[in-house]
């Protein structure tokens, strides 16, 4: 109903913030959004929701946080791009905690269902190495030889979710998440993914006037990209299918960076010199979602195409950039 409690666990970050405006957009009315930032940090704040900081790492926040909840949706994670999750390894393991701690308050506080954002990071690197992607089936986890550190917690958290549903029979459900990107997230301070970093680094060398991007590697990686609207619709129909084991939620459109950079280019009117950095991290030489079992399932795969994606992006990020540079003057 839309009166039932629904926790948004990471509201104020990028996708919590987006799916906290999208659960009003669609008509509820009891919505308690927790994040560990402050409120003057949130990437989206709504006054109709219970707004609630709080460090959901800890076991008696999250037994708060579930309080009289129907649903969960944990999106709270420590986490970023490639170069924060090589570089902070500790920290993306300790969002483990997050997941146990809201996983037993979700049980003991009688939650109907519980959603777990996992990430294309589970996928055994062995399956990565080729520029020819061959795109990840939801099998291809295991053996498991995820991404070290972030891979390894997102891998643990759904065995937890399983066992969860197995001993205790709390619903839950989860999706690997592949490159979701979009207006109302991180674009610049080290923490940001590889479309924002894009748009950020071309809006800069437009703006400077040096006329170069630095890109991390040869620029040969492949990758897919989600925009947000689909990662939003991709999660209310995961959430509220029959699915019991996690699942792809990514695009199936491929793209190396180098193409990414020629699509942002093309937005902004420029051509660049490119400087690649062999040294800087770069990830897996290649990474696409399989969307055959979500299009078994659902009927559905997201289907939003990168341009269009990245066109509202750019313009997005491009407002920021200026009203940053308006602040700093």
């Amino acid at each position: 109903m839309k009166s039932d409690l629904i926790l948004v666990a990471g509201g104020g970050g990028f996708i919590g913030g987006h799916l906290v405006a999208d659960l009003l957009r669609r008509g509820y009315t009891n919505i308690r959004a927790v994040d560990i930032k402050p409120l003057d940090e949130w990437f989206q704040r709504f006054h109709e929701v219970e707004n609630v900081v709080a460090d959901l790492k800890e076991k008696d926040n999250c037994f708060h946080a579930c309080r009289e909840a129907v649903e969960v949706y944990n999106l709270a994670a420590d986490m970023g791009g490639m170069g924060f999750i090589e570089s902070n390894k500790c920290l993306c393991m300790l969002s483990v905690l997050i997941n146990t701690h809201l996983l037993l308050a979700a049980k003991e506080m009688g939650v109907r269902r519980y959603f777990y954002a996992s990430s294309a990071c589970v996928y055994n690197a062995d399956k990565q190495k080729c520029f020819k992607v061959i795109p990840l089936k939801e099998e291809d986890a295991y053996p498991g030889m995820p991404e070290d550190g972030y891979g390894w917690e997102k891998l643990f958290s759904e065995r937890m979710c399983r066992h969860f549903t197995e001993d205790f029979g709390l619903i839950t459900r989860m999706a690997r998440l592949h490159n979701v990107y979009g207006p109302h997230g991180t674009w610049d301070g080290g923490r940001e993914k590889a479309p924002a970093a894009i748009c950020r680094k071309v809006l800069e060398a437009k703006s400077n006037g040096d006329h170069e991007i630095e890109i991390w590697g040869d620029g040969n990686q492949t990758r897919s990209f989600m925009f947000i609207e689909d990662c939003l619709k991709g999660i209310d129909k995961i959430m509220h299918s029959s699915i019991e084991e996690p699942i792809n939620l990514g695009s199936s459109e491929v793209v190396t960076i180098n193409g990414l950079v020629d699509i942002v280019e093309d937005i902004a009117g420029i051509k660049l010199k490119r400087k690649y950095n062999l040294g800087a991290p770069k990830g897996v030489n290649g990474r696409n979602s399989d969307n055959t079992k979500i299009q078994h399932y659902l009927g559905w795969e997201p289907r939003t195409r990168l341009r269009h994606g990245l066109e509202r992006t750019y313009a997005w990020i491009q407002g920021e950039y200026l009203n940053a540079r308006v602040c700093q003057a």
